[in-house]
């Protein structure tokens, strides 16, 4: 078991080794639409790339979800078969949001010699759903 700092610590170095392996700049936040974001995460368990609609208004939320959605067989096409929707993804926070994303199981952020594969995971598929992301912003974004 780690402490909560040695947590922090492994999490944090993680970063900046992906950050060192991979440097450049990611699309993440700046995709143009408030509360529409391209994500990596990684805990204990798994680790995911999605894109979220993550609005504080569910009528906003659900408005650019189902535009993700519409584009379902050019997602699974073009950047996975393995791709998940979920309308209701809620996150360890509680915060229900929705969230189409590819998971990566059995890895864990504690264990050094998963980053690696992780690496790969995100840098792979993050890739592909910032391109698929930026040619279908526009019809996303109307």
């Amino acid at each position: 078991m780690f402490t909560r700092e040695q947590s922090k610590e492994i999490r944090k170095q993680f970063w900046i080794f992906f950050g060192k392996r991979y440097p450049r700049k990611w699309l993440r936040y700046n995709t143009g639409i408030k509360g529409v974001v391209l994500k990596f995460d990684f805990d204990t368990k798994k680790a995911i790339v999605a894109i979220d609609a993550a609005s504080k208004d569910e009528i906003d939320r659900a408005y650019y979800f189902e535009k993700i959605e519409s584009l379902k067989s050019l997602l699974l096409e073009e950047v996975s078969q393995d791709i998940v929707f979920d309308t209701s993804y809620i996150l360890e926070s509680g915060k229900v949001i929705s969230r189409a994303y590819l998971q990566l199981n059995n890895v864990n952020i504690h264990n050094k010699t998963h980053w690696p594969q992780v690496f790969d995971f995100f840098n792979e598929n993050m890739s592909k759903l910032e391109l698929f992301y930026l040619e279908y912003q526009d019809f996303i974004k109307s």
